[in-house]
């Protein structure tokens, strides 16, 4: 103690006696740290956020928060580890009142629905809410109205269903409204006029519908209004220019009809103008010169009925840097290219689908240019390149599908900057010249729809060696001229994810080398060659599709497949492999498509699982055998009852990039169908033409999301199950050429999307449903079962006007001669009364035979209803006379 008191020391040495004092004296009130209660939320709020979090299950972050490589902006761990609420992630507080004032839960993998009474009403000081990426389904609730301080309000990227609900107009602070891409319906509430502090209104793809919403025109603080990518229809009010501080109009994707309001071009704040794909008409007119703005940068209108000229006043936008007139029908009328001189900062240009008989000269535009579609014009390509015209040196895609070229561009050689190139749909001759591999960016290449017969050999053999990194990812030769072995330079392309050769004359083996591109390789199309030998056993190890239809292949299905962990679709349609069923597929978890059609397949076909399986085709084979009871049970994606809240936005299968589709042939309501794009809803089973035997499965009927079934040229027998129907999305059903029998199940009358049926030539009686679908059938798709009858069936099929005529059409040992057995004995003993009876009969019947009878496909009236053929579904069709 002695130093406290050192005369050198005194201030601080009394100053260490106080803290001193003071530790001892209040010793048990500092024994615990100071809080500041002020940083805390509420307990009722703390409550509020952990009962909203148990309302929603927790899965993997949403596609979109991967694919853009978004964080989520919730921490699980650091809700449950703190009791400071306001310091977990995704939660700020205001700082004096400790309430909880944004809630930051986008991209966090949320899922479910919204509890009836959720607790989130239970945030009254909420100005902020963000669920955006997940994937949250049903209704969004109306208690959403209640949290009436919210300013930003974003629900964009989830699957909600049902009408925006009007509570959402309560919210008189909100100046950010963003519900993109979800599944809501109906119309935007009239009550949406009460936002008069909104600026920001984004309801783009989802499935609105209606007029225009005049109410938003009550909106003149709007700066950005997006209705993209929904089902609005009628024309634009003319009094849209009350928005006078629109900066940015997305309507794109609709069917909004009429012309457009030139006024609205003078909106002075206006930046961002898109009405692409719609259904817009007459000329375009874009208003006063003198008093339009020059502010415009972002200009799309492609993709209506626009007929005409291209206004020359279109040249006073002299500040566009993105120009998108595509499918502008110019009625054949010559061109004044000069009017797009005067956009010095273009960068984006699409004039494609013109109809114009200008010939345009290539690359006569901005020397800014990045983007450029000339498709399907006429386009000159032998303009020469000199100092004075040199080419756009910044362009990275250009479009020249469909343009009549029939010698490759040489010109496309000084392009070293391109990335994409189109020249598709053209009429090139000869080799694909070897240059064109030494463009150091090029990473797309559409060949397809060409007469090219080769790939020009380069000055050291026909391989890459000069190129250190090759860069192209996608090359798409299809439906060419192509001749002798896929060539040996692609192996080289160590940056390939697509490869479409389909449709041409390569023969020989599939290139073993093509397994040097197993780290990168996605998609591989070789079919409709005449390649020949067995599958390669070579891993790919990202093969997320491939397609070897219709060529020579041979041999079994290699098992090294298996490995394909990646593998979505696999088609080997119209070869020759020889092999019992696959049942070792079933390991694939992301195995979708299967098609294994006209092969020489064979033997039973077990029960297993496919997790993702959403079409099977393995039709025009030998497989035999029965099906299990069960047999279906374990194909869940087939299995969810799919509905408007929870199916997704319809898209195609495909690379991620959108630059390949996948596509088959699929027997679909009695015609082959050639799906271009196989849809991620389609669903289909196909095992006709095998010899399948017993009974269908029961469980068949679990399939709810089935589109089309074919189980039609086997030998099933017993009756058709009830369970079928379940199936309230089918539209296809053929279940002919079998042995079944019995009754059509009433239920099938039930199924209104049930568009195809065919039931003929089996053992069916009974009635024939009522339903409506029914009615519409042709005779042909009950012929040779002589036991139905029905009210709907009669009246179109058959005259039942003698109650006798059900009885004559109850024979079915008419139908099937090789099981028909005919007792001599019964027929020698029952011969002379037989004659007598059969003479008196056939009186009665000739006289009053029913004319379908005579000849069930004849053109004839039939009651007052006329059959006819319709020639585009080839079914016959009945139209009231």
């Amino acid at each position: 103690m002695k130093g406290f008191w050192n005369s050198t020391s005194i201030i601080p040495n009394i100053t260490l006696s106080f803290i001193f004092f003071f530790i001892c004296y209040f010793e048990d009130v500092l024994a615990v740290p100071p809080i500041k209660q002020h940083f805390l939320c509420r307990s009722e709020q703390r409550d509020a956020l952990f009962a909203f979090e148990n309302e929603f299950e927790i899965g993997e972050p949403n596609s979109d928060c991967v694919d853009f490589s978004t964080e989520s902006h919730w921490n699980k761990e650091s809700w449950e580890n703190n009791s400071d609420c306001c310091s977990w992630k995704g939660i700020k507080c205001n700082t004096k009142s400790g309430e909880v004032v944004e809630l930051d839960l986008s991209c966090s993998g949320l899922y479910g629905r919204f509890h009836s009474n959720s607790s989130l009403q239970n945030l009254h000081f909420l100005t902020t809410l963000d669920l955006s990426y997940n994937d949250l389904t049903g209704q969004i609730p109306d208690s959403i109205g209640n949290l009436t301080q919210l300013t930003s309000l974003q629900l964009f990227g989830n699957q909600f269903s049902g009408q925006i609900p009007s509570s959402i107009g309560n919210l008189f602070h909100l100046t950010s409204l963003n519900l993109l891409e979800n599944n809501l319906d109906g119309e935007i509430p009239s009550s949406f006029g009460n936002l008069n502090q909104l600026t920001g209104l984004i309801v783009g793809g989802n499935k609105l519908r209606g007029n225009f919403p005049i109410v938003l025109l009550n909106l003149t603080g709007l700066l950005d209004l997006d209705i993209s990518n929904n089902q609005f229809s009628g024309a634009l009010p003319p009094n849209i220019t009350s928005l006078s501080y629109l900066g940015s109009f997305f309507a794109s994707y609709n069917a909004f009809t009429g012309t457009i309001p030139s006024t609205l071009f003078t909106i002075p704040f206006l930046v961002v103008f898109d009405l692409r794909d719609n259904q817009l008409n007459g000329t375009l007119e874009f208003g006063n010169t003198s008093s339009s703005p020059s502010n415009l940068q972002y200009l799309s209108l492609g993709s209506n009925n626009f007929k005409g000229s291209i206004p020359s006043s279109i040249s006073k936008f002299v500040n566009l840097w993105c120009l998108e007139l595509s499918h502008f029908d110019t009625q054949g009328r010559p061109i004044d290219f000069s009017i797009f001189s005067h956009f010095k900062s273009l960068e984006f240009l699409d004039l494609s689908y013109l109809n114009s008989t200008t010939t345009i000269d290539l690359f006569s535009y901005s020397k800014s240019l990045l983007i450029l579609d000339l498709s399907c014009n006429h386009v000159s390509t032998t303009n020469k390149i000199s100092v004075s015209n040199p080419p756009p040196q910044k362009i990275y895609s250009l479009s020249l599908s469909g343009c009549g070229i029939t010698e490759f561009p040489e010109l496309l050689r000084t392009l070293h900057g391109i990335e994409l190139l189109d020249i598709s749909n053209n009429k090139i001759q000869g080799q694909v010249p070897g240059w064109l591999w030494t463009l150091p960016n090029l990473t797309y290449v559409n060949l397809s729809n060409n007469t090219f017969i080769g790939f020009q050999r380069s000055n050291k053999k026909q391989g890459l060696s000069s190129l250190r990194k090759p860069s192209l990812r996608h090359l798409l030769g299809s439906n060419n001229n192509f001749t002798g072995k896929i060539p040996s330079f692609i192996c080289e392309l160590h940056s390939l994810n697509t490869l479409d050769l389909s449709e041409n004359n390569f023969n020989g083996t599939i290139p073993p080398c093509l397994g040097n591109l197993n780290s990168t390789l996605s998609d591989l199309n070789l079919r409709q060659n005449n390649l020949s030998g067995g599958l390669p056993k070579d891993i790919f190890e990202r093969l997320r599709s491939f397609d070897v239809g219709h060529n020579q292949l041979v041999e079994k299905l290699p098992r090294s497949l298996i490995h394909f962990s990646t593998l979505e679709v696999l088609n080997v349609e119209g070869n020759r492999i020889n092999d019992t069923f696959p049942l070792w597929l079933s390991s694939l978890q992301k195995l979708q498509v299967l098609v294994l059609r006209s092969n020489a397949f064979h033997g039973p076909i077990h029960q297993a699982m496919f997790p993702q399986l959403r079409i099977i085709d393995i039709s025009h084979n030998h497989f035999k055998g029965t099906l299990p009871t069960d047999y279906f049970v374990e194909w869940p994606a087939m299995s969810s009852l799919g509905t408007d809240e929870n199916r997704p936005n319809v898209n195609y299968m495909g690379d991620k990039s959108g630059y390949y589709h996948d596509s088959m042939v699929l027997m679909n309501k009695g015609v082959e169908l050639e799906l271009v794009r196989i849809l991620k809803i389609y669903t289909a089973i196909d095992f006709s033409g095998n010899k399948f035997e017993g009974e269908i499965p029961k469980s068949i009927g679990l399939l709810k999301e089935l589109h089309v079934l074919n189980l039609s040229n086997n030998v099933f027998t017993g009756s058709i199950p009830s369970s079928m129907g379940n199936l309230k999305a089918l539209e296809s059903l053929d279940v002919s050429r079998n042995k079944l029998s019995g009754e059509i199940p009433q239920e099938l009358g039930e199924l209104s999307f049930l568009e195809y049926m065919n039931f003929s030539h089996n053992k069916l009686t009974g009635l024939v449903p009522g339903g409506t679908q029914f009615l519409t059938q042709p005779c042909s798709a009950f012929e040779n079962n002589m036991g139905l009858f029905g009210h709907s069936f009669d009246e179109v099929c058959r005259d039942i006007q003698t109650p006798a005529s059900h009885q004559q059409y109850k024979t079915p040992e008419l139908e099937d001669e090789d099981e028909e057995v005919i007792s001599w004995t019964a027929a020698a003993i029952g011969f002379i009364p037989g004659i007598s009876f059969g003479f008196t009969i056939g009186y009665i019947f000739l006289s009053y035979k029913p004319k379908w009878f005579m000849n069930p496909f004849a053109e004839t009236n039939v009651d007052g209803v006329q059959l006819t053929r319709e020639t585009e579904s080839e079914v016959l069709r009945f139209d009231n006379v």
